[in-house]
């Protein structure tokens, strides 16, 4: 049986056109444009089929979906930088999160980066989230109050990391942390977690009982006021590439042991080497981003904003895009953005030293 998620995602796209470009057809010179300028000038994303293309870091997504700028239980944060938006499974799970989170005792989720409307290479910070499937989660509790548009932009993260020992600072390390990274990794759409090494060592010393859940919590360069929940390649997306699978032991080992040496936080010795992102050509993508990046708008962002369950959610406004100007039908009028939640399933991190 089809999940809601996958239900809400053909209704809201079932009126767009296809992909619009043909790859064959496409100019040599605009193979050689800097996709992220390409993408990071996409307002909406591409209205069709929602489908992850190429690798967490070297691709693209269409039928992308907006998380509500406010929940019942989330706050999005950042929201000039237009990256609230993924896969529709990727966008339920986080919304399903929030509230099972709440329910654990946490006060609700501030939201950092997702994707780019179409995915892709961004102008800043991450190498991935380009296929719709990371999303960032400040470790910072949601306030009891609606932060202003200010706050969001402005406000700074707490990091749980002693910077020089690695380690976590005790007096900023809760129960309800541990709570939530458990709980994310609950899901099995989620393979992986990314937390800063000092939070896994804190992990691997305190968590007693059923310790299965830490295999999916992996290490990694920054990460200490926020985490990366990443999920899998999903149904409908054969040119999604997986990542290779987490080992089966909980990583609690010589892996582990091997980030609190010195080599892992040695400058790098070629700091000046350009990143990824800022080298990358629409060439360099798998061919089909062409055509994600060419199709049609959505009629509006209200019509690709998930539904929120159980409250009414703030949705950003956007110049609505009419059906005739973005190529393609209109999408249905009977969409609800309060439709049933589902049962499925920032600031940006720090590089390595030297980065």
């Amino acid at each position: 049986m089809r999940s809601m998620a996958g239900r809400f995602a053909q209704a809201v796209f079932a009126g767009a056109a296809l992909l619009a470009a043909s790859v064959s057809g496409a100019p040599q010179a605009q193979a050689e444009q800097l996709a992220k300028n390409l993408f990071g000038a996409k307002d909406l994303p591409a209205a069709t089929a929602p489908q992850s293309i190429g690798f967490y870091s070297k691709g693209c997504f269409s039928g992308g979906v907006a998380i509500a700028t406010d929940g019942p239980t989330w706050q999005a944060m950042r929201l000039s930088r237009n990256r609230r938006w993924g896969h529709p499974t990727m966008i339920a799970l986080i919304e399903k999160l929030s509230r099972a989170a709440v329910a654990d005792g946490w006060p609700g989720l501030l939201l950092g980066d997702i994707s780019q409307p179409r995915g892709g290479p961004m102008m800043t910070g991450h190498a991935s989230h380009q296929i719709g499937l990371d999303a960032d989660i400040w470790f910072t509790p949601m306030p009891d109050r609606r932060l202003s548009a200010s706050e969001r932009e402005n406000m700074s993260a707490t990091s749980l990391v002693n910077e020089k020992t690695h380690r976590v600072i005790d007096k900023l390390w809760t129960p309800a942390h541990e709570r939530l990274l458990k709980r994310a990794a609950s899901y099995p759409e989620v393979e992986r977690i990314l937390v800063n090494p000092g939070i896994k060592k804190k992990l691997c010393d305190t968590v007693t009982g059923d310790r299965s859940w830490l295999r999916k919590v992996r290490p990694f360069w920054g990460h200490d006021y926020h985490f990366h929940v990443r999920i899998g390649c999903q149904p409908g997306s054969p040119d999604c590439k997986r990542q290779e699978a987490t080992p089966a032991s909980d990583g609690c080992d010589k892996s582990l042991a091997w980030w609190f040496t010195e080599e892992p936080w040695r400058p790098n010795k070629n700091p000046d080497a350009p990143k990824a992102r800022d080298i990358m050509t629409m060439a360099s993508l798998p061919k089909a981003c062409r055509a994600v990046l060419n199709a049609p708008d959505p009629v509006s962002i209200a019509a690709v904003t998930y539904p929120v369950n159980g409250g009414a959610a703030t949705i950003s406004t956007a110049q609505p895009v009419t059906a005739s100007a973005a190529g393609g039908a209109a999408l249905p009028s009977s969409i609800s953005a309060f439709a049933p939640t589902p049962d499925i399933g920032v600031p940006l991190p720090r590089p390595r030293p030297g980065n």
